[in-house]
């Protein structure tokens, strides 16, 4: 069953960024990790891989705003 991603909304860019973690860290350290990025970068979880050799791959995403030039006459 394989699982498709929504199409991205119109007009809405996205910023990538990839992250690993060896399998060294425990599981609540890569979330806590994780859970800062979101907190104070605005990152959000788009995807994670796990390797056979146990390492993480995570892809991180957040929105880019973009400003529009307003002309005030």
């Amino acid at each position: 069953m394989s699982r498709r991603r929504p199409p991205p909304s119109r007009g809405v860019e996205w910023e990538f960024e990839k992250v690993t973690f060896s399998r060294e860290y425990p599981r609540g350290v890569v979330t806590k990790l994780l859970v800062e990025r979101a907190e104070h970068g605005g990152w959000e979880l788009d995807r994670v891989r796990i390797g056979p050799d146990g390492t993480r791959r995570v892809v991180l995403r957040r929105k880019i705003i973009r400003q529009r030039l307003t002309l005030s006459v």
